[in-house]
């Protein structure tokens, strides 16, 4: 059989791969260095933590503040009301997840049609995203969720819960719908032309060929609307709706011990995180692929 020599001088039979020694000291620098890094990273971590630590147990008003804020039995009382309520917001991230989707879907389609006939729609589309983008959400869910109400329209529903996911929707819509089109306006034009060729009809290449690579590249900002829409739905108790922050509202009122919305701050934490880290990674894969060329 015959032999070969690698870059160090090393002879490989061609059946089995050997590692040169420069290889391996490369591997074995850049292993140091990692736990180096790992070493000093949990040090400066652990450094800050007792800083922090040590100034917020030495402030002049922390045993008040322990006893107002962080309460142990308010804690204890608190949690199980909270994890009810929270499954309301999860209900209406679900909910109004999909309809906010569907909905900011239509409205981008809309703004990208072309033609003097489609202005209308897109004069509409256009003024629904500037005006729900540019209305603060509590201002549209009290509008909604009070106003509403106050007109009486027959076979109109007044529960909270419904029409604060309405408001939630139509503001997260105008986001979503603004993402969707700049994921439709960054597919090359000859994308389009290429599918026009081809035979298909212009709503075919915007459903076989445009849409499905917009809404591939816009998945991390999706993401991350979801993830803010998760937060917001708490924003429903101003309408008296019962949910996670509701929940503790009514133990405070009761209590004045503020406990429970700390409880109830940590539980929207805890749902949040697991999606937020779900968005960071598909987006640093998504960058991978595009930096392999793997992603048109």
């Amino acid at each position: 059989m015959t032999l070969t020599k690698d870059e160090a001088g090393q002879e490989d039979t061609g059946d089995s791969y050997t590692p040169s020694r420069r290889r391996l000291e490369r591997e074995r620098l850049q292993r140091s260095r990692g736990r180096r890094a790992t070493a000093i990273a949990a040090v400066s971590t652990l450094v800050t933590a007792v800083v922090l630590y040590l100034v917020v147990v030495n402030a002049p008003g922390w045993p008040r503040t322990k006893e107002t804020f962080f309460s142990g039995q308010y804690a204890r009382e608190a949690f199980p009301k909270v994890l009810e309520g929270l499954w309301l917001n999860v209900r209406l991230l679900l909910v109004c997840g999909v309809a906010v989707l569907v909905l900011g879907m239509l409205i981008a389609i809309a703004r990208t049609l072309r033609g003097p006939v489609f202005f209308p729609l897109r004069f509409l589309a256009a003024a629904y995203t500037d005006f729900f983008r540019g209305l603060p959400l509590i201002i549209n869910l009290m509008i909604v969720v009070l106003g509403v109400p106050a007109l009486r329209l027959q076979g109109v529903t007044v529960d909270p819960v419904w029409l604060g996911g309405t408001a939630l929707t139509l503001t997260y819509s105008a986001y979503v719908a603004e993402v969707f089109r700049a994921g439709i306006e960054s597919v090359h034009p000859s994308q389009r032309a290429a599918a026009r060729s081809l035979g298909l009809s212009n709503r075919q290449a915007l459903r076989y060929v445009v849409l499905p690579q917009a809404v591939r590249r816009q998945v991390p900002p999706l993401l991350n609307d979801l993830v803010s829409l998760q937060k917001d739905t708490g924003l429903v108790s101003i309408g008296g709706a019962i949910d996670a922050v509701r929940a503790a509202d009514i133990i405070v009122g009761r209590s004045l011990n503020y406990t429970p919305y700390i409880v109830a701050g940590l539980v929207f934490v805890a749902l949040t995180i697991p999606m937020t880290r779900f968005t960071d990674w598909v987006t640093a894969r998504m960058d991978r692929r595009r930096a392999q060329g793997g992603i048109a």
